[in-house]
């Protein structure tokens, strides 16, 4: 049976060059996947930035430890505590350092410190002198804005947590770890008691025994956990291994969808093959035996050369990754070989497991099957087929409904959405021949109306082999399917998030502050003292939890101010009243499992802990998960403030009081109406990157997929347009014969993912409805008329040029 398969490979190279392609791309997509993730796992953090020059640093010990029953669990803190004053006092030759909010009125984002902590990056003078009176500063070159030029001897506004004050620039500096503003350290001090760190050149061992267990003391690459782009660096790794996690999922779903289609498509075209080699003697075992040494001879060749291009593609995708700033961009490419072993086999299993159903569908054959005059199937559906079919579409219908009644909330996020979608998919490739007859007879109605052989030959083909058509019509299903749902579900959940975040929201004019900044306490103070006007703002601080007495959980929060919040904000709730929260209460959300009346402990932003006593359970919906009065603030800067008109205030006089108020302060005032709408702006371009970057591996992969799979069909066909043309047809005529089949096959496969998209959707919609009420489905019409349209010329291209190149004349032999 080798000897057999090797010769059929051979023969049939047409059929198979599609498998091998299909194969060759799943592996290399899958390897070039884990070469970006072993690059982004293996990069090493970045060095020490803001302390680079400092071989020791003190910092406060950031970590909340909470002993309980079963152990000790710890997380780290949202507010620093700071070093005490007589620890710096002990080492009279340390820098004492202070980071704190600062900012140039109009500038780009940037931090306070103390002159004497620029030797630590270091940050040396390129202009001037170093600040030295209160009303002096220097800045770095980042602090400034572009082309604002030399600065030196200027008045400038800078705006710190307590308000906004004129400085003199006395100097400019190298750009340093981030944007900062210098201060005498006298004038640092007053604005920022807190030590933050201290910055040593001592011995370690020393700098440990008089530091004891009062703080930490970071050497070598630690000196790195307090730099300002940790965070970020934090956040672009993940993004990236996000990214690359999901698209390597669809990769891998797409590969074994695309290759199991194809092999079923060629081992349908030999079906009388199959039964003359049974009536030769063939068993049903053989003939499965032969199926798999197909299978396993075009996985070798496509998966080890696959296996070989991925890390080279990988390289290029992590490039392009870290230039749509998804990947942090000191991401160093990594030498692994581990992608490429892992993709090897893996290339082999997706094709054994493609070849399997194919391999007992072969096995099946009876011999008097090669006594047929007509490839005509006798049926389209095995009974493995409907059970897997309806189990998977059953999967992600209960799936969808456990969604709706148990957690409306996940299904905005794709991570919940994406399997439901997958699942959908594959649904509808494993039915798609139950509804492909249906469908083609809805689509060639119109080709029935037109005169001459197209309208006859067109329709009667396709309806003669429903399982082939369905087959082939697979990868525009996968590409046009996944296009709409994935697009339209992001569209869709970015609107249920841009509701839940406005809707609440009775207020008129909203002061934003920059980004990377705050409002600061002058600013707030003038807002409240405007008249007309009620003034409510909101400061996001981070509280603790213990749940099930073993972990601590991280759970954000919104400081408000209780006799305001009312007036600006109407908070759907399920249980309790705002009008009960104080000092010593909590509003919550269902997540925290609390009910009305509960007291809970908690461990706010400091590590300090209290009891609070939950006033109010909030209903699904609501825009933040807890609030609580500002006394729980700390340090923490509004992120917002809600101005409400009252009665009798003219509109335009207020926008011009608080625009008056809000000058100098680094925050802008902008309307309900242009505040909703920009935030929704600024949530679907956030949300679109990383699924246009996935969207963009499956599109490519599929469109490939689709020219095989066309290729394989149309090579099956040779001999019924040799037979049109010895019937009279022109070559012409059998040409356009080729086209309308090919576009009536993408026609069926734009129709049967219009239908998953569909129903994908409106699961969505259902569960989001929970939250919001009715949505707006946003369906990417754009998006999905030109992938479709895409799908249908390559379709039509590749069938036509197939076929032309396929039944050029024959010269006829020499006498």
């Amino acid at each position: 049976m080798l000897t057999v398969a090797l010769c059929t490979l051979r023969n049939r190279w047409v059929s198979f060059a599609g498998c091998f392609a299909a194969l060759f791309l799943g592996t290399a997509l899958i390897a070039a996947m884990g070469q970006v993730l072993a690059s982004t796992v293996g990069t090493p953090d970045r060095g020490p930035q803001r302390y680079a020059a400092a071989p020791v640093v003190v910092v406060p010990d950031g970590t909340l430890t909470v002993r309980t029953a079963h152990g000790v669990t710890s997380v780290p803190l949202a507010e620093p505590r700071g070093l005490p004053a007589g620890l710096a006092a002990r080492f009279p030759g340390a820098v004492v350092d202070r980071v704190f909010a600062a900012r140039l009125d109009g500038g780009p984002p940037a931090v306070g410190r103390p002159w004497s902590a620029a030797r630590t990056a270091p940050q040396r003078l390129t202009r001037g002198r170093a600040p030295v009176g209160d009303g002096e500063v220097a800045v770095s070159s980042s602090a400034l804005r572009a082309g604002a030029g030399t600065q030196v001897g200027r008045r400038v506004t800078v705006v710190t947590a307590g308000g906004a004050a004129a400085y003199t620039v006395v100097g400019v500096t190298t750009a340093g770890p981030q944007g900062t503003v210098f201060f005498g350290d006298a004038r640092a001090a007053q604005l920022s008691p807190r030590i933050d760190a201290l910055a040593l050149w001592e011995p370690t061992g020393r700098v440990r025994a008089a530091v004891g267990g009062r703080a930490v003391v970071l050497t070598g690459q630690d000196r790195a956990l307090p730099d300002p782009s940790r965070p970020a660096d934090d956040r672009a790794r993940n993004d990236a291994d996000t990214v690359v996690g999901i698209a390597g999922g669809f990769a891998a779903f797409v590969c074994v969808f695309v290759v199991s289609s194809t092999f079923a498509l060629a081992v349908s075209q030999r079906r009388r093959e199959f039964a003359l080699l049974r009536t030769a003697g063939a068993t049903r075992r053989q003939v499965r035996r032969m199926v798999y040494a197909e299978a396993w001879a075009v996985a070798l060749a496509a998966a080890s050369l696959g296996a070989l291009a991925g890390p080279f593609a990988g390289r290029r995708l992590l490039d392009r990754l870290i230039g749509l700033g998804m990947a942090p961009e000191w991401t160093v490419p990594s030498r692994s070989v581990v992608p490429a072993l892992v993709a090897f086999p893996t290339g082999v299993l997706v094709a054994l497991l493609g070849a399997a159903a194919a391999a007992r569908r072969a096995g099946r054959v009876a011999p008097a099957e090669a006594m047929r005059e007509a490839d005509v199937e006798a049926r389209a559906m095995t009974p493995a087929r409907w059970v897997l079919g309806l189990g998977a579409l059953g999967t992600a219908l209960v799936c969808m409904v456990v969604t709706a009644v148990g957690d409306p909330a996940s299904a905005a996020h794709s991570k919940s959405s994406m399997p439901v979608v997958m699942l959908l998919v594959a649904a509808a490739g494993l039915l798609a021949p139950a509804v492909a007859g249906p469908v083609t007879r809805l689509l060639v109605a119109p080709l029935r109306r037109l005169r001459g052989a197209t309208g006859e030959v067109v329709p009667a083909a396709l309806l003669a082999s429903v399982r082939q058509t369905a087959m082939t019509a697979g990868p525009v299903l996968v590409t046009v399917g996944l296009t709409a749902a994935l697009l339209g579900g992001a569209a869709m959940g970015d609107a249920a998030k841009e509701a839940v975040q406005t809707r609440p929201v009775r207020a008129d004019y909203l002061v934003l502050p920059a980004a990377g900044s705050g409002l600061d306490r002058q600013l707030v103070d003038r807002l409240r003292a405007l008249p007309g006007v009620d003034v409510a703002t909101e400061a996001q601080t981070d509280v603790c939890t213990l749940e099930g007495d073993t972990v601590l959980i991280g759970r954000p929060v919104e400081t408000v101010d209780p006799q305001a919040l009312r007036a600006v904000l109407d908070l759907p709730l399920a249980a309790g009243s705002l009008d009960r929260l104080d000092d010593g209460g909590i509003v919550v959300s269902r997540s925290w499992g609390r009910r009305l009346g509960d007291r809970v402990p908690v461990w706010r932003a400091d590590g300090s802990k209290v009891t609070l006593t939950v006033v109010g359970v909030l209903a699904d919906g609501a825009p933040a998960d807890a609030y609580a009065t500002g006394a729980h603030a700390f340090s923490a800067l509004p992120s917002v403030a809600y101005v409400k008109l009252r009665a009798g205030t003219s509109p335009a006089a207020a926008a011009s009081v608080l625009r008056q108020a809000a000058a100098g302060h680094n925050a802008r005032v902008v309307t309900r109406a242009a505040w909703a709408r920009d935030a929704g702006a600024g949530g679907r371009s956030a949300s679109r990157v990383g699924l246009l970057a996935v969207l963009a591996v499956i599109l490519a992969y599929t469109a490939i997929a689709l020219v095989n799979t066309v290729l394989i069909a149309v090579a099956d066909r040779t001999p019924e347009r040799r037979a049109l043309r010895l019937l009279g047809a022109r070559r012409a005529q059998v040409l356009r014969f080729v086209a309308a089949e090919a576009l009536v096959v993408a026609a069926i496969g734009t129709v049967l993912a219009g239908g998953t998209a569909t129903l994908a959707l409106a699961g969505l919609w259902v569960s989001l409805a929970q939250l919001t009420g009715p949505v707006g489905v946003s369906l990417p019409w754009a998006a999905t008329t030109a992938v479709a349209a895409g799908c249908a010329i390559l379709a039509v291209s590749a069938s036509v040029l197939a076929a032309a190149l396929t039944d050029r004349p024959r010269r006829p032999a020499p006498a």
